[in-house]
């Protein structure tokens, strides 16, 4: 399903992720830290969250559950932990009739947890901002944007002057939307060209496209879609 509807390299990742898993679990010596179930299923889902979000942040999965998140995530924009939460639901609702309630609903209890913080890693860090360029030097700082960050935009044309009957001059306005944290290098690489380029900032409440699935687009070779 991962090879027909994602990508073949997301399956290959995914492969070697699942082995170096289970063969840190066979060979691995890890003493019992508690007993203590409802410690163990808290603590237990945040470990297990935090590395699913990284494993689908860099492109694989740690299991199935997670290939059929990713796809239905891509079609219908259900979020990854919740296909994972449902899946298990299902799968633990056959370990309450079959081994036991009582390890059912701590093993839910775990992927409650899971399904929280693996979207909190994926989507947590996608703290975005809006950017507008004004600069004369728009097609260099609009190639090395596109080039050093690897982010998609948008230009339109505009015109610059001083009052109604001040000089004009035809030029590209760049917009382009980038995560919050590539806010810094933005700013060295649009100095470097132009230091007085006009720039203006805004919050993003909500956006919608390719730049949201950059954590797997960038493994699939995809070009980010324009704005």
């Amino acid at each position: 399903m991962g090879y027909y509807t994602v990508s073949i390299r997301i399956v290959i990742k995914s492969i070697l992720s699942i082995l170096a898993f289970a063969l840190l679990i066979h060979f691995g010596n890890y003493d019992t830290i508690t007993d203590d179930k409802l410690l163990i299923s808290i603590f237990g889902g945040l470990c297990l969250g935090g590395g699913i979000g990284i494993a689908i942040r860099n492109g694989s999965v740690l299991d199935g559950s997670e290939i059929l998140g990713i796809y239905l995530n891509d079609k219908f924009g259900l979020s990854i932990g919740r296909v994972i939460l449902m899946f298990n639901i299902i799968l633990f609702s056959i370990t309450a009739m079959v081994v036991s309630m009582e390890v059912a609903l701590y093993s839910i209890l775990t992927y409650i947890v899971t399904a929280k913080v693996t979207d909190m890693t994926i989507e947590g860090f996608e703290d975005f901002i809006g950017v507008t360029i004004v600069s004369n030097e728009y097609a260099d700082i609009k190639h090395a944007i596109m080039i050093e960050l690897g982010v998609g935009l948008t230009t339109y044309k505009g015109s610059k002057g001083f009052g109604s009957n001040g000089p004009q001059q035809d030029f590209d306005i760049i917009h382009t939307i980038i995560n919050r944290i590539d806010i810094k290098k933005m700013h060295r690489i649009i100095e470097e060209i132009d230091e007085n380029a006009f720039i203006v900032e805004f919050d993003v409440n909500n956006v919608k496209g390719g730049v949201l699935r950059h954590y797997l687009d960038k493994k699939k070779g995809k070009t980010l879609g324009k704005l």
